[in-house]
């Protein structure tokens, strides 16, 4: 039910402009240019959640790189909501 929720919403939310201050950019893209060497192991619950952080943080910084605009301390970027949702959903 969750995901025919999902399937209903995602076209009616666009990306939304946030401002990030420059260290914060900067972190996310560190993230993003990161290189994974070697293979995964077996995961605890809480190893995998913080991977899937990892991940999220990636892809912002990806969207910085892609499409950030870096001005003074501070980056202007559009965010999918998901994204978005990931980063506060990690402050919980």
């Amino acid at each position: 039910m969750l995901a025919a929720i999902g399937a209903h919403l995602d076209p009616q939310v666009p990306r939304i402009t946030v401002r990030l201050p420059r260290s914060l950019a900067e972190s996310a893209v560190a993230a993003w240019d990161r290189e994974e060497l070697g293979r995964m192991g077996e995961e605890s619950r809480e190893e995998y959640e913080l991977r899937d952080d990892a991940a999220e943080l990636a892809l912002i910084g990806m969207a910085i790189t892609s499409r950030g605009e870096w001005g003074g301390e501070e980056v202007i970027v559009d965010l999918d909501v998901v994204q978005i949702a990931a980063s506060v959903r990690a402050v919980r």
